[in-house]
């Protein structure tokens, strides 16, 4: 709740404007029912006649009316009339009528009932023993008698009456449709905003993730967290807008309304109250903990389901599809059980509530049918009353609504939280040396590395020390596991090192920016990834800076300019999401070809051959040592054949050098790289014969 009332809090100016709007139409919404029962009890029962005040009456009635006040009460009534020519009373315009309806009435109910004679003092005692209300209408059946008596035309005056109030609840329902119409267009903008920033953010934070934070989020919980958690926190940001912020202004609104009708019907609201709050707090009891499960339900179908997608090709290839979809169904019917269960719940408390407010409408019919037969209340007044009472309990009935949909949100909420508090371990420092690489040659040394992976117990990579120099070709060759792929991956800083430290041109590249270093590097991972798009967007990934030459150039040393020739909008070629429609050893070429388009200083491939055919293999490397003859090239391969050439191989065991040197130098001194040899090459190749 308290993270969600955050992300509002950014947009105040918004919120204070729909806050004002909500007034305003709350002041709307809780002004229609008087008027209603105005219309009711004055428009139609009493003929349009508000008060037992006439606007205009003859002398003789108004000696009469002298007649059952006292003095001071005279001094009103004088100040209030005067005389015109005809002897005829004409009440001011600027009368406090009111005012005067509390010294007239009962002197003008008295003239109603004709004969009223006897002790002046007993009559007036009879009288004042009667209900306001009962005094209010005999006064009015005086005034309209005097009216008549007058000649004055009552339908007319009744017809005026109806029409002012008509006109003033049109002018109401239009303002107040308005400002509901504002308030929900500011809210629905507000909550948008609320999760745009929120994916912006998300989506920033995770793109500077280094792979150890990556490792503590699977990507179909990323996802989840990006789409359905932000949709929920929306969903409920529009409602905490619309309905949280009006519910109190209508329900308190509507309490101060019920008071000031004066029906003595005030403690049916605290019965239907008290009935909410029981029938909430039980649902609420049941339906809570399933909310909380739900969303790692769906992070869980998300998962299930991007395996499968992704993974389709294997899975027919082992003719698993039956399992599969039984692993599918599972996660969905799980996911579903939890749904049906809060569903039935929500389900069963609309009912309920129903069942509460027709139950408390019956109790206020039934109370003030009595209250109208005794003359203690207008029929006008007790719809009034059903009204507003109506309003306070679904003020409450809103406000409960929101408070079972708050824990999913809230859940939500503190699983972006925890993706947006995670710390990354991999970032620049506050001050950075990229001048100092301004002109940068490309040297790149590993001074003693180890590097543990976070929770590791062991170091996957120890005491690695050796120099890749411009112009040369460095190999890094082991078994599977050894560490090699970790090794390069250290270089474009996915992780830190644990000890010693790599540097390029003798600066530590934690020194510089993330940036910089990377702008300097061409890296091609072990899985070749290609964006949707074109070929052309594809291999000018790395920036506006490469040009159309570059990126022929790039095209024909990965030898991708024989399948790019062939296809008829040649580098406006299509590609399809992931890479899906060019081959395996198309898309390594691709990705060759991006990693060298740029001119990078530092060429790292991680088993970027692997889908390649010996003759391609054969003839990319010998491009890739013509033309990127100034820069630095590290290759990490699995093929003896590939880094046969290399002016410097590594050999990794288990994390640690097992030697370096050329191929010849290592077959003589390196057991580890004999075996790897003789795994793959023949014996006249082992003696020296030419290796294609």
């Amino acid at each position: 709740m308290f993270k969600i009332l955050k992300y509002l809090g950014k947009s105040k100016g918004a919120v204070a404007a729909i806050l004002a709007l909500l007034v305003l139409q709350a002041y709307c919404d809780l002004a229609l029912p008087q008027y209603t029962a105005d219309i009711v009890d004055v428009g139609i029962g009493q003929g349009g006649i508000e008060y037992g005040v006439p606007e205009r009456m003859r002398g003789e009635t108004f000696e009469n009316v002298r007649m059952f006040m006292t003095a001071d009460e005279e001094e009103v009534l004088l100040a209030a009339y005067a005389a015109d020519g005809d002897g005829i009373y004409v009440l001011g315009k600027d009368a406090d009528r009111e005012a005067l309806a509390a010294v007239m009435e009962l002197p003008m109910a008295m003239l109603a009932v004709p004969g009223t004679s006897g002790d002046m003092d007993s009559v007036m005692e009879s009288y004042g023993e009667m209900s306001r209300s009962m005094v209010s209408q005999m006064a009015v059946q005086s005034v309209k008698a005097e009216y008549e008596a007058l000649g004055t035309d009552i339908a007319a005056v009744q017809t005026r009456y109806l029409l002012h109030k008509g006109g003033r609840m049109l002018c109401l329902s239009v303002l107040m449709m308005a400002a509901s119409i504002l308030a929900g267009l500011l809210a629905a903008r507000t909550s948008a905003k609320i999760g745009h920033d929120l994916r912006g953010s998300l989506f920033h934070k995770v793109v500077s993730f280094s792979d150890a934070e990556m490792d503590r989020f699977s990507t179909a919980s990323l996802i989840t967290r990006s789409t359905n958690d932000i949709q929920q926190i929306q969903m409920v940001s529009v409602m905490l807008l619309r309905m949280v912020l009006y519910a109190p202004i209508v329900g308190v609104g509507g309490v101060l309304k019920v008071v000031n009708t004066r029906t003595g019907m005030g403690w049916i609201i605290a019965v239907a109250v008290i009935a909410i709050m029981v029938l909430v707090g039980l649902l609420m009891a049941a339906a809570m903990p399933k909310f909380k499960v739900m969303q790692s339900l769906v992070d869980r179908l998300n998962l299930v389901s991007r395996e499968i997608l992704t993974g389709i090709m294997v899975i027919r290839a082992f003719s698993r599809e039956k399992f599969e979809e039984e692993r599918f169904d599972g996660a969905n019917k799980e996911l579903m059980g939890t749904q049906l269960f809060t569903n039935r719940v929500m389900t069963v408390m609309m009912p309920a509530m129903m069942l509460i407010m027709n139950g408390i409408t019956v109790m206020i019919v039934w109370f003030g049918a009595k209250g109208v037969d005794l003359g203690n209340l207008q029929v006008g007044d007790m719809l009034a009353f059903i009204t507003y009472t109506m309003q306070i309990v679904m003020a409450f009935l809103m406000i409960t609504m929101i408070s079972i949909m708050l824990p999913r949100a809230g859940v939500a909420a503190e699983r972006i939280e925890e993706v947006l508090a995670t710390g990354v371990t991999v970032y620049d420092r506050e001050q950075v040396k990229d001048g100092e690489l301004e002109h940068a040659k490309g040297v790149l040394r590993f001074e003693h590395v180890s590097f543990k992976y976070p929770g590791a117990d062991e170091n996957a990579l120890e005491d690695i020390d050796f120099t890749a120099n411009p112009g040369e070709t460095t190999a890094v060759i082991g078994s599977t596991g050894c560490g090699k792929s970790t090794l390069i991956r250290l270089v474009p800083r996915y992780y830190d090192v644990t000890q010693g430290r790599i540097t390029i041109d003798g600066v530590d590249i934690r020194d510089l920016s993330q940036h910089k270093l990377r702008g300097m590097l061409g890296y091609v991972p072990q899985k070749g990834v290609l964006f949707s798009g074109d070929i052309e967007s594809n291999l000018k990934f790395g920036g506006d800076s490469i040009t159309d030459g570059d990126m022929e150039e790039a095209a024909r040393i990965a030898q991708a300019m024989e399948f790019i020739d062939s296809k008829p909008k040649r580098f406006q070629s299509e590609i399809a999401q992931g890479g899906t429609n060019v081959s395996g050893g198309q898309k390594q070429r691709l990705s060759i070809a991006r990693a060298i388009a740029g001119h990078p200083k530092i060429c790292l491939f991680d088993d970027s051959f692997s889908a390649l055919d010996y003759k391609t293999d054969v003839v990319l490397r010998k491009a890739l040592h013509d033309k990127l003859s100034d820069a630095t090239v590290v290759i990490v391969a699995q093929r003896i054949s590939t880094i046969l050439h290399a002016d410097r191989i590594i050999v990794l065991d288990d994390g640690k050098v097992a030697g370096i040197g050329t191929h010849k130098e290592l077959l003589e001194h390196c057991s580890a790289y004999r075996e790897i040899a003789r795994s793959q090459l023949s014996e006249a190749e082992l003696k020296g014969d030419r290796v294609s």
